[in-house]
C-alpha cells in the first residue's frame, strides 16, 4: 500500500531530484534517490513545483475547504 506523503516532505523530495537532475543525473537516478516511480514524480512536480512549503501546505487546506463546500451545495 502506498504511503501518503505531507506537502513538506513532497517539496523536500522535490528539491532532492532536482539537485541529482543538475547535477548531470536523468529523472530515473533521482526518482530511485527520492523512492518513488516517474510517473509520481511528474505528478509532483506538476501540482508542486515551484512552491514553498507553507504554500503548499495552504493550497492543500483551501482544496479540503472547496471539497466541503462542493458536497454541501449539489443538488
Amino acid at each position: 500500500m502506498a504511503r501518503k506523503h505531507r506537502p513538506e516532505e513532497i517539496i523536500g523530495k522535490l528539491r532532492e531530484a532536482e539537485i541529482v537532475l543538475a547535477q548531470g543525473g536523468v529523472v530515473a537516478d533521482a526518482c530511485r534517490r527520492i523512492g518513488v516511480t516517474e510517473q509520481t514524480y511528474y505528478r509532483w512536480r506538476r501540482e508542486y513545483g515551484g512552491l514553498k512549503t507553507d504554500q503548499a501546505r495552504r493550497m492543500k487546506e483551501l482544496e479540503k475547504e472547496n471539497a466541503g463546500c462542493a458536497v454541501r451545495y449539489r443538488t
